[in-house]
């Protein structure tokens, strides 16, 4: 198996008294620390307008943290579609691919936030469309040898053609967000890799990888477990007082997570993975959290049912002191156990 970490950074808002710039540059040291440990990658969101300071800008944030290392592979969980200029998106990606020499992973979705589509004007109901529209149109920039336009319902170019090529070829490597098992069948059928929720129980994993892997199979393909990003918290416990509290933390995060996806008539949208239900049996089943061999008895449950790179999320921008020793002791005391 092979370790990644996902999250996010965190920056308040403020005046002179107190430096804003805190929380990422914590997040960063966080990443230079994880790739010295052997960690694989990492994976960062994008989120909009939460009042609680989550990365927005997050191919901006990953050119800095590929600038401070060298091997740790650059992910976005995700770029949500629906809100970008493709052609934009396109070129800047390509950008930290070309100087990262490969490592960038980009990962794509189409937004599940009802607040971010208000806050950005743009209709829920049209998600579905502006991906698809805007997935044609990247993959159409990072291939074509010669200029074209495009005419779109949303999007039209006149005579482009999209420049720095990335490293990577044909194009950076492409992950998708995805949780029903149709939309999981489609990530299979574009050639890409699967990414899958932190919230999702165990067995909806194992289901999940089964559906994926029968896909990539029957469409030709030789499925590679390395090939689909498991998401799943992580905080390595002392005792059950700090698991308790641990698991209290992130119920709280998961309630505001869930306000911002509620719509105005009330239907709460549970994320790519379709978490829904209660949101405490959610977060106990979902969690990875106890000493280490409770952690490694976890991990090898979802070895068996398929999963080879595990994204493991601590507490956002490090989670502090905290988070910081909770990872040191992930990679000290239970990575050798699947290497």
């Amino acid at each position: 198996m092979r370790f990644g970490l996902f999250g996010s950074a965190a920056a308040r808002r403020g005046s002179g008294e107190f430096d804003s710039a805190e929380g990422f540059r914590d997040f960063i040291d966080y990443n230079v620390e994880a790739e010295a440990l052997g960690f694989h990658g990492t994976f960062v969101v994008e989120h909009h307008f939460t009042g609680f300071g989550q990365v927005s800008a997050t191919l901006n944030l990953l050119t800095w943290l590929g600038a401070r290392t060298t091997t740790l592979r650059l992910g976005t969980a995700v770029i949500v579609l629906p809100w970008h200029n493709p052609v934009l998106l396109a070129e800047q990606a390509a950008t930290l691919d070309l100087l990262s020499g490969g490592r960038l992973d980009f990962g794509i979705g189409k937004g599940y936030r009802y607040n971010e589509f208000a806050g950005f004007d743009v209709p829920f109901d049209d998600a579905d469309a502006r991906f698809e529209e805007s997935v044609d149109v990247l993959l159409k920039c990072w291939t074509s040898e010669e200029r074209f336009s495009h005419r779109g319902r949303f999007w039209s170019f006149n005579d482009i053609v999209v420049e720095p090529p990335s490293h990577r070829k044909p194009h950076p490597a492409v992950w998708m967000g995805a949780g029903s098992p149709r939309s999981i069948r489609d990530v299979a059928r574009r050639g890409f890799n699967l990414l899958l929720g932190q919230y999702a129980s165990p067995d909806d994993v194992a289901d999940s990888i089964a559906i994926f892997r029968s896909a990539v199979e029957a469409s030709g393909r030789v499925y590679d477990p390395m090939m689909v990003g498991v998401t799943r918290a992580f905080f390595v416990a002392d005792n059950e007082s700090e698991r308790q509290e641990a698991l209290d933390r992130r119920l709280t995060n998961r309630l505001r997570q869930l306000k911002l996806a509620t719509q105005p008539d009330g239907t709460v949208h549970g994320g790519p993975d379709r978490a829904t239900g209660d949101p405490v049996s959610v977060n106990v089943n979902s969690a990875i959290y106890g000493n280490p061999d409770e952690i490694a008895d976890k991990l090898e449950a979802l070895r068996r049912s398929g999963a080879g790179y595990i994204l493991i999320n601590g507490g956002g921008s490090g989670g502090g002191a905290r988070g910081r020793r909770s990872m040191q002791r992930f990679a000290r005391e239970v990575m050798p156990l699947f290497s």
